[in-house]
């Protein structure tokens, strides 16, 4: 896969190129997402707006999103149980991951979120969505060299 290819999943073999500097995160969820954008420069996120929407609004907010901030890329959170098994939600997150990808023509990274909201909310979070977007996209930002 070359450097420019966007992958579906996440995968360690395949590096973020280095001139993708900006990204939007998204915590995806039945109706709401959590939003957060940062940058590779800070490795930080800071949390937006939650999106409370589904379906084509949903996205119409996304798209909203996506020309405000004029990311690089996109970090799209994926739950696992604690065994790393998928579940309902899992498959639901990686499809929203797929749409975004098909629809925005952006790359699209995929963070294992296990635990990220149960993090927000215990550091106290008004707003847990987006709380949880800007710990996946920090996880994510910190991986990358």
């Amino acid at each position: 896969m070359s450097a420019l290819a966007m992958p579906d999943r996440a995968d360690p073999s395949v590096p973020v190129p280095s001139h993708f500097q900006s990204f939007l995160a998204f915590d995806y969820g039945q109706k709401r997402t959590g939003v957060a954008s940062g940058n590779r420069l800070l490795g930080t996120a800071t949390p937006q707006a939650t999106i409370r929407a589904e379906g084509d609004a949903r996205f119409a907010q996304v798209e909203a999103r996506i020309r405000e901030w004029q990311p690089d890329a996109l970090v799209v959170g994926v739950p696992f149980h604690p065994d790393g098994a998928p579940h309902d939600n899992t498959r639901a997150a990686q499809r929203f991951a797929r749409q975004l990808k098909g629809r925005f023509r952006l790359p699209v990274y995929e963070v294992d979120e296990r635990y990220s909201t149960t993090e927000a909310l215990a550091a106290g979070a008004r707003d847990a969505d987006a709380a949880s977007a800007c710990i996946i996209l920090e996880q994510f930002l910190r991986s990358l060299p």
